[in-house]
């Protein structure tokens, strides 16, 4: 009985993965994914299907890491406003990540080098064996509106860190990125741009 759900749930995970590739492919080649006006006025048309589309573009954007993620972040702001967009950003990155992590761990060093290249990889594995130092730094990390996230996602599925303690980091940790990343974005450029009309 065992194995019957063992291999029910590979199968699944296959079939997910490859829907969710014909899915990416499909947004992209409407727009969606590479151009902030039409991704706006997609999820202004879905009316109060809107924060759901939001969420699962998200999560793709956090699972595939080919997706800029910055412009989905702000377009969430733009579009929900300051709080709502703020909550949607949250649970799509969250899901996103621990399924990014899930994906790491269950298939290994080939899964990320579809996305990093060797070199990025060797750079950031090489701070593993370190185990508390790295911890720290994948917190830091976490925190940061810059840092490669979804890459140290993917590197920390490679350690031993348990599930709970990366999604304890990971919850407490991402509400500051995304604030301090949509909000850069935002109002700096207004104050960048009202600075040079002056």
């Amino acid at each position: 009985m065992y194995k019957f759900w063992q291999k029910t749930i590979h199968l699944l995970s296959i079939l997910i993965l490859i829907a969710t590739f014909f899915l990416i492919i499909w947004l992209y080649k409407i727009g969606i994914l590479n151009d902030q006006n039409l991704l706006k006025e997609f999820l202004q048309q879905q009316g109060s299907l809107g924060s759901l589309s939001y969420v699962l573009i998200q999560i793709i954007q956090v699972v595939f890491p080919i997706i800029p993620g910055g412009v989905t972040t702000v377009v969430g702001i733009l579009v929900f406003g300051p709080l709502w967009g703020f909550v949607v950003n949250y649970i799509g990155i969250i899901i996103g990540s621990i399924i990014l992590f899930w994906l790491s761990r269950t298939y290994g060093k080939k899964f990320c080098l579809l996305f990093m290249k060797e070199e990025t990889f060797d750079k950031y594995e090489s701070k593993i064996d370190d185990k508390r130092g790295y911890e720290i730094f994948f917190i830091l990390c976490m925190l940061s509106p810059i840092s490669p996230a979804d890459v140290m996602v993917m590197i920390t599925g490679l350690t031993s860190m348990s599930y709970k303690k990366f999604i304890a980091i990971i919850l407490i940790c991402k509400p500051l990125s995304i604030i301090s990343y949509s909000y850069f974005w935002i109002y700096g450029g207004q104050l960048i741009q009202q600075f040079f009309q002056k």
